[in-house]
């Protein structure tokens, strides 16, 4: 005699809902980082004992281990970079210039740079982290 069984048994998982609660975690997830850090361009900055807060206006120079020039988070070839940073300058009292360079770079790099702010007579800044 064979015994069969008529009905089999099979179990489901409803994921339909998943879809929904993965997209709001990714959405979350996304806006959250992009508020963590303001400054996209990634570098390393050299390391330093003392550490100095700004509160005046400032401009940030940011120079990448592969000689890519950003103020302000805005990409500029090198040779505008001067005219750039004169008219941005000019436009804040008082500024202070940031320079965040990678810490890679060689120094005649940076040294560039502060010949720059020395001939349009602005006070720059070097920017570190702390140890």
């Amino acid at each position: 005699m064979k015994y069969r069984r008529r009905s089999r048994l099979s179990s489901e998982v409803n994921a339909s809902s998943l879809n929904d609660i993965m997209f709001f975690l990714l959405l979350f997830f996304l806006i959250v980082s992009t508020l963590v850090n303001p400054s996209v361009i990634k570098i390393l900055l050299p390391k330093a004992s003392n550490a100095q807060a700004l509160s005046k206006q400032q401009v940030t120079i940011t120079i990448t281990k592969y000689l890519q020039y950003y103020i302000d988070n805005t990409p500029v070839p090198f040779d505008d970079l001067e005219a750039q940073l004169g008219q941005k300058v000019s436009t804040i009292p008082d500024a202070t210039v940031v320079i965040r360079a990678d810490k890679e770079l060689q120094l005649q790099d940076v040294v560039n740079i502060l010949e720059m702010g020395n001939r349009l007579k602005v006070k720059m800044i070097l920017a570190t982290t702390n140890k």
